[in-house]
């Protein structure tokens, strides 16, 4: 397999973040980056199963994997579902950055609250955890938590801000769950943050590269 792989991002500030991790595991490792703001503010206003949302996100996907890349990355969660099932092509895979993480959390559940500061991310990481607890199989109780008001800190590029928010929320929501799933890539750093809960607290950037690096 190709050692050339590519990163659908819909947001600048991934890029960065996701070439550090890539070149930290495997520094021989070709890495492209692909960014496309439209895709998610498209996918917020007509839904994750619109056919021309689907069509563009599959484009992109295909283009990516015809300048050579061996595995195509989407890091964005409220399209991963769209890129995921991209048309196969041979020699190429096409995959999202979340699903080592939803099938950790499953295997770490069973009640899982997942956060998001966006309401589309929601329902499609809800969806992916339930297939990781059926491909198990296991039994899981999905809570979700929609951080109100904290996107906008991240649209300012206050990220300190940001993961305040988060973190807040967390914090103060009820603890009857076993495991969190930080839904968005953005939301990395709230991990660190609350360490102390005493359970463990998943993003998907890190569990993501290590899955795209063992498809390699």
């Amino acid at each position: 397999m190709s050692r050339h792989v590519a990163f659908l991002h819909t947001s600048p500030v991934h890029v960065a973040t996701f070439d550090r991790l890539v070149k930290a595991a495997d520094p021989a490792l070709r890495v492209d980056h692909i960014v496309d703001e439209s895709l998610l503010s498209t996918a917020q206003r007509v839904g994750v199963d619109d056919p021309a949302l689907i069509r563009r996100v599959h484009q992109v996907m295909s283009r990516a994997a015809a300048s050579g890349a061996a595995v195509v990355m989407c890091t964005c969660s409220t399209i991963g579902c769209i890129a995921e099932h991209t048309p196969p092509q041979p020699g190429r895979s096409f995959a999202r950055i979340d699903r080592a993480m939803a099938d950790r959390a499953v295997r770490l559940g069973p009640r899982i609250l997942i956060v998001a500061a966006l309401r589309s991310t929601l329902e499609p990481t809800a969806q992916l955890i339930s297939e990781s607890a059926a491909a198990l199989p296991a039994e899981v109780a999905l809570q979700t938590l929609w951080v109100e008001g904290a996107w906008p800190h991240f649209e300012r590029g206050d990220r300190g801000a940001y993961i305040d928010a988060v973190v807040a929320a967390v914090r103060t929501a009820p603890r009857r769950f076993d495991v969190v799933v930080l839904a968005q890539a953005s939301m990395a750093d709230a991990a660190a943050a609350l360490q102390d809960l005493g359970i463990e607290v998943l993003s998907s950037p890190r569990l993501g590269v290590q899955a795209l690096l063992a498809a390699v």
